[in-house]
């Protein structure tokens, strides 16, 4: 199953970025290294948010990983919240659907 851990960054995200970034990319690649995170990044010009795409069985798994973030845990994000996402065509969809 396919789940997005979305980020609202607050304005002070880009100022202070810089100072959790290396522990955020870290546990980041770890995630990715056991195979959950598929996908991460910033998005918005400038940056408003992030979206972070996980493969795994439970919603808790990116939870997990948002209430573990520095980015979180140091007042640069907002607000997050995990999204099942249901996805269907592409090569790498946890439910593909062909129809005719």
């Amino acid at each position: 199953m396919h789940y997005l851990l979305i980020y609202d960054v607050t304005p002070a995200y880009l100022a202070r970025r810089a100072e959790f970034r290396a522990l955020h990319l870290a546990l980041a690649w770890a995630a990715a290294e056991r195979g959950e995170l598929v996908l991460g990044g910033a998005a918005g010009e400038p940056v408003e948010s992030a979206i972070l795409l996980f493969n795994c069985d439970s919603p808790a798994i990116p939870a997990a990983f948002a209430n573990n973030d520095p980015y979180v845990l140091h007042g640069l994000v907002a607000r997050w919240r995990v999204l099942p996402w249901h996805t269907v065509v592409g090569d790498t969809a946890a439910n593909p659907l062909r129809l005719a």
